[in-house]
Formats: structure tokens, C-alpha cells, sequence
């Protein structure tokens, strides 16, 4: 019990007694007190300040030096009334993690004197160095400058004494370096198409905006085991280790108990993510031993990723704290469920309504078919670029392993639906509509709120399904910002809308009734669209054959679908709707590239490592423990004994032995073959080839190091197992 594993597990051992912090006061009394929210805003800004800086807000409409000078001397007050010493602005970089550079409020004013500052231009914009940062090929290595410029739709912060600015991130040409800056593009663009498709059915709609309710699945690791497994610590991910005898197969961990230790992690996190202003309210055990799930109400969209961006930066320093690690890697585990982010995503509107939720009347509903029928339109015309978006070396484990979505893209949305949908499709294209056919089909429209209750049975393996009032975008990795997903879902309808309008409009001025036209429009989308839409088991073999005679797209890997980021087809998407230039779009797809090619490469070189410095050396250990024992045997046993008692010694020698040549022979041909990789300068050849070439090698090599550990003396395996991190409370 000398091994480094099992001190780590006696340390594990002694984390298990958990204490349960109470929670002081009601929620709604702790809820945001660590925001500069619209309430705090109103203490600390004049009325006009304050009418004029929302009014702003809500129109998305520049802010006067002015107001932005009164504004940050209402924050310095209150951020250091809350004990704030510094303030940073808070961004999203193409690294996928969030930055902050912090200045002090501390500033001399004479030689003698110093006071606490912070002025409109500290706020509204600041220089922090982008030259460490992913461009992609926008900015040179030798040019650092990159502006930070503040996002006043999402509040500030105070996190550890710093007051938080989110902020967009751009290049000093003006590119964006970041995931905010194209999502706020996106969110205004679909208010403005549909705020006027809104009007043609209800004048009270001003203003449109996607909302967003992220699911976050998660690991916990006990912090000890954790720390001995090289692989957790520089992958995220174990790249070896034997799939333990008992692992979800009962099912008996999903909804289950939640273990104590674990409950008092989630309620310190819960506290301060409340204080935060994050509305987290569900949280529950997963499939999977030690992985959980946490859930909070729907919010805007910007604020949504913010806060998801925020939640996984809280929740892994308040893990420590319980020493835990959480694992956000889509798939941590061999053998039992990886994890994702499940987007559930819709449209809200000034009126308080939900356009994905079924009215009251024919009326309503049509308001809810153009928009319900639009969207299924447009991940139709664009679903190799949905793909491409939740791309990622992580998540390609995940997708299509029955456990999550698989790589191709479709929608489920019911029986219920599909029956309107029929109906619709019923119509007669090119005549007029009788009396009848109109009132049938208002009829069944009419019908829609009472057979709609969440009558779409969760469809576990759709990657986008409907759930009765937003669409669930389900292949989306844990480890990954929303925003991307987002920013495509926003793009692909605002251009969908963009192109049903225009329809609409030459169908009315030809005299066309306007419900007639709209409805002949939607005719025609669902019968385009029919290959997208699937009800069964994605699962299937049977389904991966039919989607491909629908013309449907398997990409399997991240190089392959990461092709749709440059298509023209995309580049087109992109460019019209002022989201992306070329540049922009082909920057990003070098960098997801790069990414994906460095992740193997980093999982190569750690799997070598342990092949060559932890696992054979431990084997041959005990390989010569059994030829000394077989030595011993043959000394005291007579030639027919001892060829009975060393039989299995000498085949366990022998299996050793193959396992270590070919650990050996694989870890050499893969270090060559990242040799090889590595001279390749283009990103998305590497990143191929590294895919194609270097990667299937982790899984040879696993593969021998898994059968090591089953046959080697478990008191001299150095790194925790499975059955100890997966079940150790």
C-alpha cells in the first residue's frame, strides 16, 4: 500500500465526510447582490441616467461619454462599497475560456495623493494584449494591440474582489477576436426580420430576442486521484483504464440520491452563483457514476452564455474548495456516458410571448407555424454547418455513440406535429383554396394548444428536438461555449425569415390573401424540408442508411466537418447578413483546426509519456517477480509438478511480453507519424492528419494497457483505476 495511487486513495478517503453549509436568508434577498443590475442602477444613477442608459439598452443604441462617465462613477461606487479593490473587463477569446486583465481603482493624483478612479473611457473601452490570443491569421504575431469595448446589454460583476466588465473583443481592424461580438450581431439581426413578421400578426410585437436554457453536464473527480493521473490533469480526459465490472449498466445512478459530499459542493456553488445573478435551479445525477447535471431558468441569449461562460469559472473554484475537479471533456470515461450542453433554444418577444409556443387560436398558431416551420427550414438548408459548429475533438467521442446524437443532423418534433404538418402539406399548390380547405386547416391549426402539451416525447437521440416550446439542440459539447451554436441557429433563421418575407410580400402584391400565401409558403418548406425531419431511433443502423439516400450528411470527424465553416455556401450565409467577412469565418475555421490538431497532439505525447514512464516499467516489475517465482518453483518441484504449478505464471509472462511489444512498436510508429504530422503547415492538413494518422493510435495503444491492468498485481498499479475514481465519494 506504498504506491503513489494508494496514498492518493487513503487522501480520498479522508475528503469523504462532507459539511452542509446553510444558505443565510431567502434566496431572492441573496439573488444578484454581487450585480449592477437595473435595481442598483436605480439607486445609484439619476432618473434621466437611468431611463436614458436603458432606453439605450433595449434599442442596442450608442452611449453617450457622457452617461458613460456618470455610469462608471455609479459602479466605482458601488463596486467598492461591495469591497471591490480592481475592475477588469471580462471577454470571450477564440480559446474558448474567458479573459479579465485587472487595474487597480487605486491612481495617484499628485505626488502625496491617490484616490480611487474609474472614468466613462475606463469602461467603455480598454487595450488589453491580443497577441497571445487565436486569431487566426487576423492579426501578426508582432501586433498586439487588440481592443476591449464594453457590453452594456449584459450587467457587470464583482467576482473576488474585481469588478467585471463584459466586453467584446476586436482586433485593432476592427475583426472580431471573440463569440460576442457576432452573437450581438445575430440577436439584432433576427429582431429586426422577425419583429416584422411579428407585425403581420400583431402589432403590440416591437421586439424579438432568442432566449437560451443550457443544460451543463459535468464530472466530479475525488481532487487526490485526480492529481496521480497525468492524463485528467493535461487532457481532461483519461487516455487509458480498464472499464470496471459494475459502471451504469443497473441504471441506478441517474436521478438518484446525491451523495452528500456532493451536495454540499452544489450548494456553495448555488450561493454564489445566485449572488452572481445566475438563475440556477435544477441539478441531479446523471447516467453516468459521479457525473451530474445543472440547469437554470431560460434567459436572453448574450446574458445566457455569459452566465454559462461564468458558471463553469465559479464552479471549478468552489470544487477545489471541496477537493474535487470537475471534468467538462465530453467524454472523461471509456465505457459510460460522455457529456454535453443541451441548448434549448427559442424566440421571446415585448409582449411576454413565446413564438415557439402554440396559442390560443388559428390566429396565434399561424404566428407559431411560420416560425416553428421556418426554423425546421433552416437547419434543412444549413445542417453540414450545425455540424461544423459543435465540431471538436471532445465531442467527436460523444456524438453518435449511443449516448448522445449522432454526427448527422436532424429534427424531431413529434406525431402530434407531424399531422399538422400533413395537413398543411395536403394543400393543393398552385389554386386557390376553397371555404372548406380553409376552415379544415384552421380548424386543425385551432386544435394545435390542446393536443401540444408536451405531447413531443423527449427524443433522447435527436440532436435538435422540439420539446413543446423551444427547440433542444442537443449535440452540443459540455466543454464548449454556447455562443458558436447560437450564433448559426440566430443566422440560419434571420436569413430563412429574410427569404419567406420576400416571398410573402410578391405572393400579396399579386393579390394573394395574405393567411392563403402564407400558408402555400409553408406548404412548400415542409415538403423541401421532409429529408430533415426523423421520429425514429437515431441510434440505428437503419437510420444511418436512410439519411444517407436522404442526401443527409455523415461527418464523423472534426476535419471533415469543419469544412462547412468555409463553403461558399457559408461564406454567402455570412457575408449578406453582415455576421462574418470571409476572413473572419476562414480565421475561425484555421483555428478550430489548430485546436483540434494540438489536442491530439498534446494526447499522443501524454500517452507516450505514461506508456514509456508508468506502465511498462510497473509490468516488467512484475513480470520478473513471476520469472523469479517460476525460477523458484523449478527448484523445488519435480519436472511434472513444476510444469503444472508455473503454467499460468508462464502465461501471464508470456502475455505480458506481447502486450509490451506491441505498447512499444505502436508508441514509436505514433511518435513518427506526429513527426510527420508536424511538418505540415497548412492547419487543416495537419489537423487531418493528425486525425486520421496519430489518432487511432491512442486506441491500439489503450487497448494493451488495458489488458496490462487487468493482469498485474493491483498493489503495483501506479494510477487510480475506474472502479476508484468513478465510485469514491
Amino acid at each position: 500500500m506504498s504506491n503513489i495511487r494508494f496514498t492518493a486513495l487513503n487522501e480520498a478517503l479522508s475528503h469523504s465526510t462532507a459539511v452542509n453549509n446553510c444558505i443565510p436568508g431567502k434566496l431572492s434577498e441573496l439573488f444578484g447582490i454581487n450585480v449592477f443590475s437595473d435595481k442598483v442602477m436605480r439607486e445609484y444613477l439619476p432618473d434621466d441616467i437611468f431611463k436614458t442608459i436603458v432606453e439605450n439598452i433595449d434599442s442596442s443604441k450608442l452611449i453617450d461619454k457622457k452617461i458613460a462617465d456618470q455610469v462608471a462613477s455609479a459602479m466605482r461606487a458601488w463596486a467598492i462599497n461591495k469591497g471591490a479593490t480592481h475592475y477588469a473587463h471580462w471577454f470571450l477569446p477564440l480559446n474558448g475560456a474567458t479573459a479579465e486583465k485587472h487595474d487597480s481603482f487605486f491612481s495617484p493624483v499628485t505626488n502625496n495623493m491617490y484616490i480611487e478612479q474609474f472614468d466613462g473611457s475606463s469602461l467603455v473601452q480598454q487595450e488589453p494584449d491580443a497577441s497571445s490570443f487565436p486569431s487566426g491569421g487576423l492579426r501578426n504575431t508582432f501586433e498586439a494591440r487588440g481592443y476591449s469595448a464594453w457590453d452594456p446589454s449584459s450587467p457587470a460583476f464583482i467576482m473576488d474582489n474585481t469588478l467585471c466588465i463584459p466586453t467584446i473583443f476586436i482586433a485593432y481592424t476592427g475583426e472580431a477576436l471573440d463569440f460576442k461580438t457576432p452573437l450581438l450581431k445575430t440577436l439584432s439581426l433576427i429582431d429586426d426580420i422577425a419583429t416584422d413578421i411579428c407585425q403581420l400578426f400583431d402589432r403590440s410585437i416591437t421586439k424579438v430576442f432568442p432566449t437560451l436554457g443550457w443544460e451543463q453536464e459535468y464530472f466530479l473527480v475525488d481532487e487526490a486521484l485526480y492529481n496521480v493521473r497525468p492524463d485528467l490533469i493535461m487532457t481532461g480526459r483519461t487516455l487509458l483504464g480498464q472499464t470496471p465490472a459494475k459502471g451504469q449498466q443497473l441504471e441506478d445512478h441517474y436521478f438518484g440520491a446525491i451523495p452528500p459530499r456532493v451536495t454540499a459542493f452544489m450548494k456553495d456553488f448555488e450561493y454564489e452563483a445566485w449572488k452572481l445573478g445566475i438563475p440556477v435551479k435544477t441539478r441531479h445525477n446523471e447516467v453516468a457514476p459521479n457525473q451530474f447535471e445543472l440547469a437554470p431558468v431560460y434567459e436572453e441569449a448574450n446574458i445566457a452564455i455569459d452566465h454559462n461562460q461564468l458558471v463553469m469559472v465559479v464552479m471549478n473554484k468552489i470544487a477545489r474548495n471541496h477537493k474535487f475537479r470537475i471534468l467538462y471533456h465530453e467524454k472523461p470515461f471509456a465505457g459510460v456516458n460522455g457529456s454535453g450542453k443541451h441548448n434549448n433554444w427559442s424566440l421571446a418577444t415585448n409582449t411576454g410571448k413565446n413564438l415557439l409556443s402554440p396559442g390560443h387560436t388559428p390566429k396565434t398558431n399561424l404566428l407559431f407555424l411560420t416560425f416553428f416551420i421556418n426554423i425546421i427550414k433552416s437547419i434543412h438548408e444549413h445542417g453540414d454547418l450545425l455540424r461544423a459548429c459543435i465540431a471538436s475533438a471532445g465531442n467527436d467521442h460523444r456524438l453518435g455513440a449511443n449516448e448522445a446524437p449522432p454526427a448527422i443532423m436532424s429534427v424531431f418534433i413529434g406525431t402530434k406535429l407531424t399531422k399538422v404538418l400533413d395537413e398543411i402539406e395536403k394543400m393543393v399548390k398552385d389554386r386557390k383554396m376553397t371555404p372548406d380547405e380553409k376552415t379544415d386547416l384552421k380548424l386543425n391549426i385551432g386544435k394545435i394548444p390542446q393536443i401540444i402539451i408536451d405531447n413531443t416525447d423527449r427524443n433522447r437521440t435527436s440532436p435538435m428536438a422540439f420539446t413543446g416550446n423551444k427547440f433542444e439542440f442537443r449535440a452540443v459539447g459540455s466543454s464548449a461555449n454556447c455562443a458558436p451554436a447560437m450564433i448559426v441557429l440566430n443566422t440560419i433563421l434571420a436569413d430563412q425569415l429574410k427569404k419567406f418575407k420576400k416571398s410573402l410580400d410578391k405572393s400579396m402584391k399579386q393579390g394573394v390573401d395574405k393567411d392563403e400565401a402564407i400558408f402555400k409558403i409553408l406548404r412548400t418548406y415542409i415538403k423541401d424540408s421532409r429529408p430533415i425531419l426523423f421520429e425514429g431511433n437515431s441510434y440505428s443502423d437503419e437510420w444511418i442508411i436512410e439519411a444517407e439516400k436522404r442526401s443527409l450528411s455523415n461527418f464523423k470527424n472534426t476535419p471533415d466537418a469543419l469544412y462547412a465553416y468555409v463553403s461558399e455556401k457559408t461564406k454567402k450565409l455570412f457575408n449578406q447578413n453582415n455576421i462574418f467577412t470571409s476572413k473572419e469565418l476562414e480565421a475561425r475555421w484555421e483555428i478550430r483546426h489548430e485546436n483540434y490538431a494540438k489536442v491530439i497532439q498534446i494526447e499522443s505525447r501524454v500517452l507516450a509519456d505514461l506508456a514509456g514512464n508508468h506502465i511498462i516499467p510497473t509490468a516488467i516489475r512484475y513480470q520478473n517477480i513471476l520469472i523469479d517465482n517460476v525460477k523458484g518453483l523449478k527448484e523445488i518441484f519435480p519436472e511434472d509438478q513444476y510444469k503444472k504449478q508455473a503454467e499460468l505464471q508462464l502465461y501471464i509472462i508470456d502475455k505480458i511480453s506481447e502486450h509490451i511489444f506491441h505498447i512499444r512498436k505502436d508508441v514509436k510508429e505514433m511518435i513518427e507519424k506526429r513527426k510527420k504530422a508536424n511538418k505540415l503547415l497548412e492547419a487543416h492538413k495537419r489537423s487531418d492528419y493528425y486525425g486520421k494518422q496519430v489518432k487511432p493510435y491512442l486506441d491500439k495503444i489503450r487497448y494493451h494497457v488495458d489488458k496490462l491492468e487487468l493482469l498485474i498485481d493491483d498493489e503495483m498499479w501506479t494510477m487510480p483505476k475506474y472502479r476508484e475514481m468513478l465510485f469514491v465519494k
